[in-house]
């Protein structure tokens, strides 16, 4: 409920800081529904299954991104056209109805309430650090690819607020097809493959879409969205497979914390480069090799969860 209302604030703010304040507490609501809903569904789905569950919560939050971006238009009517944008965040509260009146409890986690066994868990170390730090490696690319493309757009390529739109809804929404062959191939194939392969190579389509203009910047923009859309599943569902079932909310908070900071350290840098007259491709390019060392990271101490049990992967819950 939090969520969207407190974000629909930002229609009535007065000036740029009241904006932010909004915003600040509304997105990190945001973010923990996104994780807690990323936790009950690790839970629920089968070994089996779990990735392809994140490929198509992914394609559910794609849809509402597309929302969201199908709205900028908005701030074309005005001077204060930019706050219906805002606004457009009160459509979720039907959300918040459903949720509120049909979401249960996991058994998994009923279970330990039940056994009194919820304190009992504990957050490996080990484990902790390299997915949080992988976490913090991929945004600080992630973070100012997403961010400063609209500015991109805007400032190199002339793009109007209705022409972004256009844009990330082509290149974007048929790269959902991503989610869904990646969730499948890191339940058949395995999660570390499918990391290992994709992520290099999403990441040079997504720097090549800040280098190319015309036709070239699209097709670099739909290649890397569509192969990121192959890493998500594997790269999320490991942040919630890794830690048992007492545990598992408080380490994907951190790991979330984790990637804010890498993220926050990302837009300051790519500011600050873009600021002195580096080109966005050749910010973007230097940002990017952090995505080698993810992956490389991945690829060498990432354990292979596919087709295990929960229990398996955290022996405490058996």
């Amino acid at each position: 409920w939090l969520a969207p209302v407190l974000a629909s604030l930002g229609a009535l703010a007065t000036n740029f800081w009241v904006l932010t304040a909004t915003q600040t507490v509304a997105r990190p609501l945001g973010l923990a529904l996104d994780l807690l809903i990323a936790v009950a569904a690790a839970e629920e789905m089968p070994r089996n299954s779990r990735a392809y569950a994140v490929s198509v919560l992914a394609m559910a939050s794609g849809l509402g991104a597309g929302i969201a971006v199908m709205s900028l238009p908005l701030a074309d009517l005005g001077d204060g056209g930019w706050r219906f944008v805002y606004v457009v965040a009160l459509i979720w509260l039907p959300a918040a109805v459903t949720a509120t009146r049909r979401l249960t409890e996991t058994p998994r986690f009923e279970h330990i309430v039940e056994t009194h066994h919820v304190g009992d868990a504990h957050i490996d170390k080990r484990r902790f650090a390299i997915i949080a730090g992988v976490a913090f490696l991929a945004n600080l690319f992630i973070a100012p690819a997403s961010y400063f493309q609209n500015r991109y757009l805007d400032d190199v390529r002339g793009y109007s607020a209705a022409a972004i739109s256009i844009f990330t809804l082509t290149t974007a929404t048929p790269a959902s097809i991503g989610f869904v062959l990646g969730g499948r191939l890191a339940d058949t194939a395995g999660r570390r493959r499918v990391l290992a392969t994709s992520i290099p190579l999403a990441t040079t389509g997504l720097v090549l879409s800040f280098t190319f203009g015309g036709v070239g910047m699209w097709i670099a923009a739909f290649v890397g969205g569509l192969l990121a859309g192959i890493a998500y599943p594997a790269f999320s569902v490991y942040r919630t497979e890794m830690f048992p079932t007492g545990r598992r909310g408080q380490a994907g908070g951190l790991i979330v914390a984790s990637a804010l900071i890498g993220g926050s350290l990302g837009l300051l840098l790519a500011g600050f480069l873009v600021d002195r007259g580096w080109s966005y491709g050749a910010t973007m390019a230097v940002l990017a090799t952090a995505q080698v060392v993810t992956a490389t990271i991945v690829f060498v101490t990432y354990p292979e969860t596919a087709h295990k049990t929960l229990e398996e992967i955290n022996p405490e819950d058996a």
